[in-house]
């Protein structure tokens, strides 16, 4: 079976998913944008596991996830993944942010999470390209769960309607 692949517009701290996925920063300790609306809402415990992560194995590379409580979030488990920071597509942006997408799905399947809810990783103030984005971000969700047996749903949930209406013109096309 393959996950049913949903757009939506939204708040992603209020999804009633497995997991959401956040897109951190390399120290996992909050930032701005979707990771601080993020810790916000998920209370301390999110945090409290970050910093076990970070004293345990460091920060956190592009492109790799770890894994937490969700907190006080609906989801059980946040997955921070980092993306990366847009340089005109010279230091392997491509590649960097179509695995973060694989690994946090890879990630989630080791938990027996059946539906995951992503943001749009990168495309703020790490300033990716929202088509390219949008491209790679479908391209490697569709390829990584034709092998994820469990996975049931699978949601993007924009922030913006620049996202939302690429999201949506590109799944369907």
């Amino acid at each position: 079976m393959t996950a049913r692949i949903e757009i939506i517009r939204g708040d992603i701290t209020q999804q009633n998913v497995d997991a959401i996925v956040n897109a951190a920063n390399t120290s996992l300790m909050g930032g701005s944008g979707v990771d601080g609306a993020i810790h916000r809402a998920g209370g301390p415990a999110i945090l409290e596991e970050c910093r076990a992560i970070v004293a345990r194995q460091g920060k956190c590379p592009a492109g790799e996830a770890v894994i937490t409580t969700g907190g006080l979030l609906p989801a059980r488990f946040v997955i921070h993944t980092v993306g990366p920071v847009w340089n005109g597509g010279k230091k392997k942006e491509v590649m960097v942010l179509s695995n973060c997408y694989r690994n946090s799905l890879q990630l989630a399947a080791t938990h027996a999470v059946n539906s995951i809810a992503f943001p749009n990783i990168s495309t703020g103030v790490y300033r990716f390209p929202k088509p390219e984005a949008a491209d790679i971000a479908l391209a490697t969700v569709k390829e990584v769960l034709t092998q994820l047996e469990s996975m049931e749903r699978l949601l993007f949930v924009c922030f913006d309607e620049d996202n939302y209406n690429l999201y949506s013109s590109r799944l369907n096309s």
